[in-house]
């Protein structure tokens, strides 16, 4: 007997929340491992730092800050070096060497060694994901990209919310000692990441250039209009500093939700995140698409921004209603924003130096964002709605300045360098 509508329809469904290739669905397996390795050790790393390490919360806040520098002026040469090594080779080396340091963790003591292990980590983190973002754009077609990339980041979804399970358990247990081997499990975890990444098959070889056609090409930092249109797409991220700090600040300290409503925020963030985020990413091949999806973002940013200052005045069940339609509005944002990003990383980056564009648009990413976390809490905490507009506002100014850059960006491309 055949299948009935019914049965085609379900299987059709299926299919449509499976990755579109086996080598999509390979990178969102290396992705899942990845996010569970990750995600178990973040769950408890504050607990980890402050009572195996021995580290006050000031120590912690410092070493992360001065990991972030060291990122943020390491990001060019990590992605030139990933032009220059290879960029699958350079991802497997560094998620190796990775997996080995989170090996090191439980023999850690004390702020000096602290320091020198976040800023190696971080470091060496960088050029991995350098050379995976160059890489999943040059293994992929430039249709399945965007869509691609879609699915791998729904992984990391996935793998990020085992890995808080795995680390909330162990965490439970209120013990020292399992504590410290959490770190060692991240570690086995991520040497086997690192394997399955040296399985993935190699990307397209360059063809060779004569000598004498060889043409030295700008560093990636000399294209300022993408660098400017990183910027606002860095300001447009800010959708993260909404969800995970300033909504659930306002929550808590501006109205009478219960906190046990962040639970059912943070939920659901991360289950539109797993469902909706390829369906935001469909369609995207262009950048005229890519600004497409930006503009939507910033839609849904400013509604966000409405719907959560009218709440210092609610009550009860309205209040929780629309504190989670605030977090729910602020999540689109984070999708299509996303999208947006991957689309622009596809066609507005040279060829032959993809790494090195990964490397600019994270300098651009974070001088777009590294400010928000303090300016978004003060406006929204200490002005009320007049804070809240202002957000608004900022992200409107930022998001209008992407249209001209993406265009001037990509009349850059096309004088010196090649896409594909």
């Amino acid at each position: 007997m055949g299948e009935t509508g019914t049965d085609q329809e379900r299987q059709s469904w299926w299919q449509r929340q499976l990755p579109p290739s086996p080598l999509a669905r390979s990178l969102s397996v290396q992705s899942i491992l990845f996010a569970i390795g990750e995600g178990t050790f973040l769950t408890g790393s504050a607990v980890f730092f402050t009572q195996i390490v021995g580290l006050s919360a000031a120590q912690v806040g410092v070493g992360l800050t001065v990991a972030g520098i060291a990122s943020f002026f390491f990001a060019v040469p990590a992605g030139k070096l990933a032009d220059k090594v290879g960029t699958k080779r350079i991802w497997a080396i560094c998620a190796a060497l990775t997996a080995l340091l989170y090996l090191v963790w439980p023999l850690i003591s004390g702020f000096a060694a602290f320091l020198v292990m976040m800023v190696l980590l971080e470091v060496v983190s960088q050029a991995g994901w350098s050379g995976r973002g160059a890489y999943t754009i040059d293994v992929f077609t430039r249709e399945e990209r965007v869509q691609s990339q879609a699915f791998m980041r729904a992984a990391l979804n996935i793998g990020f919310t085992l890995g808080a399970l795995i680390g909330g358990l162990a965490l439970a247990t209120n013990s020292d000692a399992v504590v410290r081997a959490v770190p060692i499990l991240t570690g086995v975890i991520l040497l086997g990441n690192a394997f399955w990444i040296t399985r993935l098959p190699d990307p397209p070889a360059k063809e060779p250039v004569a000598a004498e056609e060889a043409v030295i090409k700008p560093a990636a930092l000399r294209n300022r209009a993408f660098v400017a249109l990183m910027t606002g797409d860095g300001v447009l991220g800010t959708n993260q500093v909404l969800l995970n700090i300033v909504i659930p600040l306002w929550l808590v300290e501006e109205t009478d939700a219960p906190r046990v409503l962040l639970a059912w925020l943070f939920g659901t963030n991360t289950v539109m995140a797993v469902l909706l985020q390829v369906a935001a990413a469909r369609g995207i091949d262009s950048v005229a698409r890519s600004l497409r999806a930006s503009y939507i973002s910033a839609g849904f940013f400013v509604l966000s921004c409405g719907i959560v200052l009218v709440t210092h005045d609610t009550i009860g069940w309205v209040t929780i209603a629309l504190v989670w339609l605030g977090h729910v509005t602020v999540t689109g944002a984070e999708l299509f924003q996303s999208a947006g990003h991957w689309g622009f990383m596809s066609e507005l980056t040279d060829v032959d130096q993809r790494a090195e564009y990964q490397g600019a648009a994270q300098i651009g990413g974070t001088l777009g964002s590294v400010w928000a976390p303090a300016l978004f809490t003060f406006l929204a905490m200490e002005h009320g709605s007049l804070g809240w507009l202002t957000i608004a506002a900022i992200v409107v100014v930022a998001t209008l300045t992407m249209g001209p850059s993406a265009r001037a960006a990509e009349r850059y491309l096309a004088r010196h360098g090649s896409a594909s």
